[in-house]
């Protein structure tokens, strides 16, 4: 823990002094006449009760004390619930993925291990997906509708081609739809500047200003790849788009790393995953890179994932704590000094 204004933290000194102002006060009383009002307060002594007598300036001093380290501002590093309200899956359904190296294919063991992550996930954080091979689709935007989701999964069509750039972007597009990013502007080059009477008139993009990567806390993608990018948008190329925009790319690295591998009809496909491509993404994202070599491997990944993205740990300021729990001792305080001598003293 630090405190942003630790200057503030000479006030303790004051604390520190009132329990000696205290012992005074009870002894200049005790030298003066005591007088009983009631047989209740010789019971009470004769009981053993004087603790009541000490404990509310207790809880006083000890709010006083509270609420002075709060003005100091205290910050520390707290576990918090995720904060990011979306996650999108964007997985590879090249014809690679029939592979069979992972059991029973690449495919299958991913289509669980995406459902499972579904399980894990709170049911208020909306999950989409993006499938891409050659090109890339939305196959289902963020939603809370989890069936949804899983219907997409269970829906995947394979094709020819890996275009792991395209998938990234295609994602950004869908979490910042008014930066006006087009995956055919950077795949086929910029459109001609003039329009045509029949295109529409689309709303000038939103400025756009690079952030801290990592930064964003409002959504991350989940990218699940078992090979290398072979057409689309430089890999490298869209993960600095993200970066740029603070998003975090989580990576799956799914399959062999050597590279030979066969389908279950004993065709030979030889597709190389690219790891240092993906660490890279990861690393300049601010996410992570996970290899899965099998179907095991692969739940745990995700099922690590998913309670990963669920709590961050986070420099936090803990001034609005400390005076809310200050303020409650001391009206603790006053509420046993009125029901037990009938004043606040």
């Amino acid at each position: 823990m630090f405190f942003l204004w630790p200057d503030h933290l000479w006030f303790l000194l004051a604390p520190a002094l009132l329990p000696a102002a205290y012992l005074w006060l009870l002894n200049r009383r005790n030298k003066t006449a005591v007088r009983y009002s009631g047989l209740h307060i010789v019971r009470d002594a004769a009981a053993g009760r004087q603790w009541r007598r000490h404990l509310p300036p207790a809880l006083f001093l000890l709010a006083c004390t509270g609420l002075l380290i709060a003005a100091a501002r205290p910050v520390a590093r707290v576990p918090l619930p995720w904060a990011r309200s979306s996650i999108l899956l964007a997985m590879d359904v090249s014809l690679s993925m029939r592979v069979s190296d992972v059991k029973p294919t690449r495919l299958a063991a991913a289509q669980e291990a995406a459902k499972l992550f579904l399980q894990e996930l709170p049911k208020d954080i909306e999950v989409g997906l993006v499938t891409f091979a050659g090109s890339s689709q939305v196959t289902q935007r963020a939603t809370l509708d989890r069936a949804a989701v899983i219907a997409g999964i269970d829906g995947f069509q394979m094709q020819m081609g890996t275009a792991v750039g395209n998938a990234i972007v295609l994602c950004l597009a869908e979490l910042f739809p008014d930066q006006g990013i087009e995956l055919g502007d950077l795949s086929f080059g910029n459109k001609p500047q003039g329009r045509s009477l029949d295109d529409k008139v689309k709303p000038p993009p939103k400025p756009f200003t690079p952030v801290a990567p990592g930064s964003y806390d409002s959504a991350a993608i989940i990218l699940l790849s078992d090979g290398r990018r072979t057409t689309g948008v430089d890999t490298l190329a869209a993960a600095k788009m993200a970066a740029d925009r603070g998003v975090r790319i989580y990576v799956v690295g799914l399959g062999t790393v050597e590279g030979d591998a066969s389908t279950p009809d004993g065709l030979a496909i030889y597709m190389k995953l690219d790891e240092p491509t993906l660490r890279e993404v990861a690393r300049m994202t601010g996410g992570e890179y996970h290899h899965a070599g099998t179907a095991d491997t692969l739940r745990s990944v995700y099922r690590n994932l998913g309670s990963r993205v669920q709590v961050l740990t986070r420099e936090t300021e803990l001034t609005g704590v400390f005076a809310l729990i200050s303020a409650g001792v001391a009206m603790a305080a006053a509420m046993l000094s009125l029901l037990w001598f009938g004043r606040i003293a």
